[in-house]
């Protein structure tokens, strides 16, 4: 498979720039790779597709508000950054992005807040716009944590052209985070309601968690023609051992193992042992999945509409079938389902 074998033409105005009113009525369309069919529904009516003891495989990363805003010492210019990991909690240095990039040297500070008692040295350039900063704050590790938290921003993706809004903070946020380091939101989650889950787990349909911090490089364009020349940014992650008892007791009864997005889906995926079944893991994943893949863990996957080009296409490709997904994506823009973060969502089983 070539990178060209995933584009198709997406037009701008199905781009989601707000989430569906109630998380779990977005729409859901469901593919069955089996008899090649494809169903319009509700996402609500997911439960209809599960039975007691199946189970659903969610991540419960947290987004953090990764996005400040500061102003370059002596000259005042504003310069977007976008906090991607902390390098050292200890002497608090940060990789980041910054925008705009040509106006940040080394040696150069930034100041934060009105009271500008945040201030940030610039120490490396690591990339055309990456930069290594030293955060310098008179305060505890706490108290600086707190401080971002105040000063930053919900990182919505950048082609939501509006203004973050109070509602982002709750929506950017599925209801199954709880383990804060993600700097984008592992958007199937998006979709699940509290009521939807209690009718999930009053079906008997189980939960198995996982952690896999969601950077930016899931979203990095692909460079190269030979996908297997791509590389993807490392991520980190950890599978529980309550996690591996539930997935491993519904392949041993043969029950449908759900990832619920790309992520999870690239988690399961990045910690399978000899006999197909899942390990425990604590570490980071670097894991691309593109056609052909053959899959150990999930059956079934949840997942949003994906943009032209982008891995997160070529994961399902690889799952449903290149062929398939594409007759499926050209239904959903004669349908005009939503699109990416904010969009609607898909059913494989």
């Amino acid at each position: 498979m070539k990178l060209s074998n995933f584009n198709f033409n997406l037009p701008l105005d199905l781009l989601a720039e707000y989430p569906a009113e109630n998380r779990d009525e977005s729409r859901l369309m469901v593919l069955d790779r089996k008899n090649k069919t494809i169903e319009h529904k509700m996402f609500k009516d997911l439960i209809d597709y599960f039975e007691e003891d199946d189970v659903l495989v969610t991540n419960n990363t947290k987004v953090f508000p990764a996005r400040l805003y500061g102003n370059k010492e002596k000259t005042g210019a504003r310069i977007e950054v976008f906090l991607l990991r902390e390098l050292n909690s200890e002497t608090r240095l940060w990789d980041v992005l910054v925008d705009p990039a040509r106006k940040i040297r080394i040696g150069n500070k930034l100041y934060f807040g009105d009271d500008e008692t945040l201030v940030a040295e610039v120490i490396d350039n690591t990339t055309s716009r990456g930069r290594t900063l030293r955060f310098l704050f008179d305060g505890s590790y706490d108290e600086f944590r707190n401080k971002l938290t105040e000063l930053g921003e919900t990182p919505l993706p950048k082609y939501i052209k509006r203004e973050v809004e109070p509602e982002d903070a709750e929506r950017y946020q599925t209801i199954f985070a709880k383990n804060e380091g993600a700097v984008a939101a592992p958007t199937a989650g998006l979709h699940f309601s509290k009521h939807l889950l209690k009718r999930l787990e009053i079906k008997g349909i189980n939960i198995a968690e996982v952690t896999l911090h969601v950077g930016l490089g899931t979203f990095s364009s692909v460079e190269v023609e030979d996908l297997s020349k791509h590389k993807m940014d490392s991520e980190e992650m950890e599978i529980n051992q309550e996690a591996v008892n539930i997935i491993n007791q519904g392949i041993e009864r043969k029950r449908r193992i759900c990832a619920v997005g790309t992520t999870a889906m690239r988690a399961l995926e990045s910690s399978v042992s000899s006999n197909r079944t899942l390990n425990t893991y604590k570490g980071w994943t670097n894991k691309f999945i593109f056609p052909p893949y053959d899959f150990s863990i999930a059956n079934a996957m949840v997942t949003n509409f994906h943009t032209p080009k982008s891995t997160l296409l070529m994961m399902i490709s690889a799952f449903a079938g290149h062929d398939f997904v594409k007759e499926a994506y050209a239904e959903a823009v004669k349908e005009k389902y939503r699109f990416y973060t904010y969009g609607d969502a898909m059913l494989i089983i």
